[in-house]
């Protein structure tokens, strides 16, 4: 029997954070037939900000790393309340979006943050695709930032 990935977060010692609210005229998840797209997702516990800066100047890799950790928990809490982990079919892709300094070049180590904790929490149902995102700016300064595709059992309502 497979483990409720709310039981899986507790053993690993990371909670879900409340979600955030979108800062724009969107849907932090919007449902497609059997798809659930997952709007940009920041490093944002609570609506308090972290890891603002550019990698590699600002702020390490491995801050980067705890950053993109934090945006993929920022997902599954948007999946958890707006979806259900039981209506998961499996995650899809990713793209990785991240702000660092010009010599700085450890953008797949940052994106295995979210990579990891998708694969240790939902098993395989969270095995993906990604892509990386170099970009000048990130909203908020933030070094990282996070979307997602999941598949979904059927066609779904967004829970309240």
């Amino acid at each position: 029997m497979h483990q409720n990935p709310k039981e899986i977060l507790a053993q690993l010692q990371l909670t879900l954070p409340e979600v955030s609210t979108p800062g724009g005229s969107y849907v932090s998840v919007n449902i497609r037939e059997h798809i659930a797209y997952v709007a940009i997702q920041f490093p944002i516990v609570n609506e308090v900000y972290f890891y603002q800066g550019r990698l590699g100047e600002e702020l390490t890799t491995e801050e980067g790393y705890k950053a993109m950790e934090l945006c993929a928990l920022n997902v599954l809490a948007q999946v958890d309340k707006k979806i259900g982990f039981d209506q998961l079919v499996g995650l899809n892709h990713l793209d990785i979006y991240f702000q660092s300094g010009d010599h700085w070049d450890d953008a797949p180590v940052v994106a295995n943050g979210a990579s990891d904790l998708f694969v240790n929490v939902l098993g395989s149902k969270g095995e993906h695709s990604r892509a990386l995102f170099g970009v000048h700016k990130l909203p908020r300064n933030f070094c990282v930032g996070l979307t997602a595709t999941f598949t979904i059992k059927k066609e779904h309502s967004l829970q309240q």
